[in-house]
């Protein structure tokens, strides 16, 4: 038992490190102070990274994200249905608005984006695929948490995560009626107005409504 701890533990250092390098490349002393590791654990974590592909050394010799996490992500992706079978709405839901959308749920205490479509406009919001957002900013969050204000089938948001930035997100209900997932519409301001509901709330319904019964047909059973 003593010995899983401290494997769990490494494992836990490990992770620090690699959220501290998602903001960035980081100097060994920058990664020290993001993580709060001592300077031995945090080279010693940096450098056993590094070896595996999951971090890499910059120009000017600061460690940053490695490329082999750039195709685990991918297989991640891939590898989760729900992404897939909302691709279509996404599309659909993309051309109507021509805005970005996005794809999220629950993980952990925050939500992960999971698909992720930009807006043809140069000016668009751009969410990555795998970024970890707070559920207690943004449209997509209210839908996830069970905010009071998503009751009415969807929620809106002007500027709360991102200045400048308003959404409209729906949740998308699995087989036995729990929420799985928020399907949302994401742009600037001047273009989605500061009441977007009004504008973007039928879109992003019909786009919820048919990732709802995207996984119920791919729940039923085969005849």
């Amino acid at each position: 038992m003593e010995q899983r701890l401290v494997t769990v533990g490494v494992l836990d250092k490990a992770v620090l490190v690699l959220d501290a390098l998602a903001a960035g490349p980081r100097s060994l002393a920058e990664l020290m102070a993001a993580t709060d590791l001592p300077r031995a654990t945090a080279h010693r974590l940096a450098v056993a990274l590094e070896a595996h592909g999951l971090v890499r050394r910059d120009a000017g010799g600061r460690f940053a994200l490695g490329l082999r996490l750039a195709a685990l992500g991918r297989a991640a992706t891939a590898a989760f249905p729900l992404a897939e079978l909302a691709r279509p709405a996404l599309e659909a839901l993309r051309a109507e608005t021509g805005e970005s959308v996005q794809l999220y749920v629950s993980d952990g205490g925050g939500r992960r984006c999971v698909a992720s479509l930009e807006s043809p406009s140069e000016l668009r919001t751009i969410v990555e695929v795998g970024a970890m957002l707070p559920l207690d900013a943004g449209s997509a969050g209210k839908v996830l948490s069970g905010d009071a204000s998503a009751r009415r089938g969807w929620a809106e948001s002007v500027g709360e995560r991102e200045p400048g930035v308003a959404s409209v997100s729906a949740p998308v209900v699995a087989p036995d009626g729990t929420v799985v997932a928020a399907i949302g519409v994401s742009g600037p301001i001047p273009r989605t107005t500061r009441q977007p509901g009004k504008r973007y709330a039928d879109a992003v319904l019909r786009a919820a409504a048919a990732v709802t019964a995207a996984l119920v047909n791919a729940a039923a059973p085969a005849r």
